[in-house]
């Protein structure tokens, strides 16, 4: 074999090893390349976890919420239902009663202060017997017992006379058999060592009661 012939096959071996060897590292780099892509893509084992931990909380909350909402909604009927009652029950009595029915509580409650509060040393037995009319129940039989044993011995004995004068009257509370009645009274007292009257003004609340039909004096409370 020639030099020549020599020189060509060594030369196209040589390019042939250069082009082997250019193939070889652009695989080494395109496999490094891959390498890296691969490590900087999440795997496809982390990526579903979170979003089922994520579905599994969301449904958690789903549940608890729902019985507490229904619970809240029956906690409001409830509460409804009692304010409701309460109110028909124990704040509109009223609507129970006609107008008639306050005016003749008033009325009463009027007629019966000035009677209790009005008496004369010549007239006792009747001013008391009159006053004893517009009582019921155990006022009644306290107003009995101490007209006789502390005003009659007193007036008596010192000729008070007391004359009453309702000013205003108002209802307080008004029920179907029951009222409260407030009052402002003017009294005037005389006596043997005070011939000048002597005013006081004072207010009351009557506590009536429907005996019978007739509203009748259970308490007298000054106020």
């Amino acid at each position: 074999m020639s030099d020549e012939v020599r020189d060509t096959e060594a030369t196209e071996a040589l390019e042939i090893d250069a082009d082997s060897g250019a193939d070889e590292s652009a695989t080494a780099e395109s496999d490094e390349a891959l390498s890296e892509e691969s490590d900087e893509a999440p795997s496809e084992d982390d990526s579903p976890a979170p979003r089922r931990f994520w579905r599994r909380d969301l449904w958690r909350v789903q549940v608890n919420v729902k019985p507490v909402a229904v619970i809240l909604i029956l906690l409001v009927l409830i509460s409804g239902g009692v304010t409701a009652w309460l109110y028909v029950k124990q704040y509109k009595p009223d609507q129970q009663t006609d107008p008639s029915v306050a005016r003749a509580a008033v009325n009463a409650a009027s007629d019966g202060t000035v009677a209790l509060l009005s008496y004369s040393p010549d007239t006792l037995d009747k001013d008391f017997a009159t006053a004893k009319s517009h009582l019921s129940g155990d006022f009644l039989s306290y107003y009995d017992q101490f007209t006789q044993q502390i005003v009659a011995p007193a007036a008596k004995q010192k000729s008070l006379k007391t004359t009453a004068h309702v000013m205003r009257a108002a209802i307080s509370e008004l029920h179907p058999h029951s009222a409260v009645v407030l009052v402002f009274v003017d009294q005037s007292t005389t006596s043997k060592d005070n011939p000048n009257p002597t005013m006081a003004a004072s207010s009351v609340l009557v506590h009536m009661a429907l005996v019978d039909g007739k509203w009748l004096i259970t308490k007298f409370t000054p106020v």
